[in-house]
């Protein structure tokens, strides 16, 4: 009867194994290249555009954290389970909800980016593989990503291409639509690697397109032709990883 149930267990394994979809086998690889499990118990601390930004996300919870100074003193913004909070010199502030929109959309815009691509297997992710792609002499599955509306977050509308390097599994480009600000597009190349504590950490140049109505799926060929702009680098610098038990 043991060796009967450990048979049954192995099956079943192998049956989830096999119900997988390329693309999302694919994406387990690049978790998996990029730091993998060790991302369940990291707290990742980082300073970007002169702001300090703390970042935490397990299966179960998530943190995200940044601090900088102004005219108003110390401010230190919260975004986690619970909702939003600001805090100026450690006193609560009252926002309107549009301010309280504004500054989770930023916070998760930042933490998104610096994490990836853990999270890429939450529940509310589509994984799609478009096909190979090459870019600057090296092979790529593209992956289209997108959204369910339920737990897709207020941007759950937006999309995503990743080239993931078929050699090495990490991702070299980005490109992606969103619809804050008056929306638009834009195409990432990573040009820096840091590997802290097991995990992968990348900056990157970032593009735009001449029209922001440009679709999605025209960004490489522009990129390949010299017609997108080179907009701004995004830097991660001073990063620290602790591992929370």
């Amino acid at each position: 009867m043991r060796h009967y149930i450990y048979l049954s267990l192995f099956a079943l394994l192998s049956l989830a194994c096999e119900s997988k979809t390329e693309a999302e086998k694919i994406i387990d690889k690049a978790i998996a290249a990029h730091g993998g499990k060790a991302y369940e118990r990291a707290k990742i601390s980082f300073d970007f555009r002169n702001i300090s930004y703390e970042i935490f996300k397990s299966p179960s919870s998530f943190e995200y954290s940044r601090e900088f100074s102004d005219s108003t003193g110390l401010v230190r913004d919260v975004l986690n389970n619970a909702g939003f909070q600001r805090t100026v010199n450690g006193n609560p502030v009252t926002l309107p909800e549009d301010r309280v929109k504004a500054f989770s959309n930023s916070v998760n815009s930042v933490a998104y980016f610096a994490f990836l691509p853990y999270g890429l297997n939450d529940p509310a992710v589509s994984k799609t593989l478009v096909g190979d792609a090459t870019l600057e002499g090296k092979d790529y599955h593209l992956i289209k990503v997108t959204f369910a509306e339920e737990g897709g977050g207020e941007d759950f509308d937006d999309e995503f291409l990743y080239w993931i390097n078929k050699e090495t599994y990490r991702i070299d480009y980005i490109a992606y639509t969103y619809h804050t600000d008056g929306g638009g597009v834009r195409l990432r190349k990573a040009i820096n690697t840091h590997e802290v504590e097991g995990l992968v950490f990348q900056d990157y140049e970032n593009y735009k397109p001449a029209d922001k109505k440009t679709p999605l799926e025209n960004m490489e060929g522009l990129f390949k032709a010299g017609e997108l702009e080179l907009l701004s680098e995004i830097l991660l610098e001073d990063i620290r990883v602790e591992f929370v038990e």
